[in-house]
């Protein structure tokens, strides 16, 4: 059985989809699908990953295991924000501080921070 493969059933898995129901969702051949397991095929079409991918609510690239798995709501940016909270003590104090503060203040403090970082 191929990688993708077991990705791809994994993915269905989670979402309480089968691999017939995704098919029908995407537009691709369940026997394609089928040749993929049985290893009669490498790979599959750009389109038919693409399919794919949006009828699992993915990008390609973490269908095709080039991504990191553990994406916050497929958003990379949002990941490595919450990342940066869980291991930066000053990022979880700013967040800390600013979580209350209005639109104004937070925009304020953008531009304090801004001319610090920029001063010669």
């Amino acid at each position: 059985m191929s990688e993708l493969y077991d990705r791809i059933e994994r993915l269905c898995d989670e979402r309480d989809l089968t691999i017939t129901e995704l098919c029908r969702r995407a537009g691709v051949s369940r026997a394609s699908l089928s040749d993929l397991k049985m290893g009669r095929k490498q790979g599959l079409s750009a389109q038919s990953l693409t399919k794919i991918a949006a009828s699992l609510d993915i990008t390609v690239d973490r269908l095709l295991g080039k991504a990191p798995e553990n994406l916050i709501n497929e958003d990379p940016e949002l990941t490595e924000y919450l990342q940066m909270l869980k291991t930066r003590p000053e990022c979880r104090m700013l967040f800390q501080l600013s979580k209350d503060a209005s639109r104004e203040d937070v925009e304020a403090a953008v531009r304090i921070i801004e001319a610090l970082r920029n001063k010669p």
